[in-house]
């Protein structure tokens, strides 16, 4: 092939042109923060699509990228360059609206403790089985049955409509942080949710807890915490 048809990193590093400036992640891929790749931002399953933004710097060992399915941008080794492949057909955003949402959220609720049942431990940046984030466990219950959401649990909050906590269904997000939201729970109906929570003031993992201040511990520590609720009417 012509070297005209390669997008080339380096000298060493080149992987064929596509047509439409888009690529698809080959393998599960970690994602970081900034160009150091020093702490996990997210991470890319399988068959997920992204940008090339800006060719690397001279010695650094990362390119920026931004997924296509939620626009985030983060970071991914050159080394892992070699993981991706030409997409053929630019991404697509397919809407979806709430009364499809509504037919769904059975199945998405099913997906968290299907989750859960697998030995699994909370992970800064998880998007992928089975070791998630908070706002990564949502976001990929509900990627899975085609309802993207943003990525972080604050862009979540602030992507979903509020709601009052006399209002809650199955299938809402609950929000808790001090400051600002840092983390983010499903709802599951009769006061309970399911989360991964860190080992801090969690579980460690993925589990259920209630929006109580005296059933146990975690569910206390979070209690303390409570932000606020919201529905997913719309996809990303």
């Amino acid at each position: 092939m012509d070297s005209n048809n390669y997008f080339s990193v380096n000298s060493q590093l080149k992987i064929p042109l596509s047509p439409v400036g888009e690529y698809i992640c080959n393998v599960p891929l970690c994602l970081y923060d900034n160009e150091n790749c020093e702490s996990v931002a997210t991470q890319a399953k399988k068959g997920r699509q992204l940008k090339i933004l800006n060719p690397p710097n001279i010695g650094k060992s990362a390119i920026e990228i931004c997924l296509c399915e939620d626009q985030y941008i983060a970071w991914l080794p050159l080394a892992n360059i070699s993981f991706l492949k030409p997409a053929q057909k630019a991404y697509q955003n397919i809407r979806i609206y709430r009364k499809e949402i509504e037919r769904k959220i059975p199945n998405i609720i099913n997906f968290t403790l299907e989750a859960m049942k697998v030995p699994n431990f909370y992970l800064w940046g998880g998007t992928v089985p089975p070791n998630y984030d908070c706002s990564g466990l949502i976001q990929d219950s509900f990627a899975n049955l085609g309802i993207w959401l943003p990525r972080d649990s604050y862009q979540q909050e602030r992507f979903v409509t509020k709601i009052n906590q006399d209002q809650l269904q199955k299938g809402d997000l609950i929000f808790f942080g001090k400051e600002k939201v840092t983390h983010v729970a499903l709802y599951l109906g009769d006061n309970s949710y399911i989360h991964s929570s860190g080992d801090d003031i969690g579980n460690n993992g993925i589990g259920i807890n209630y929006l109580s201040p005296d059933l146990d511990q975690v569910s206390a520590n979070y209690y303390q915490i409570l932000w606020g609720f919201g529905r997913v009417d719309q996809s990303f």
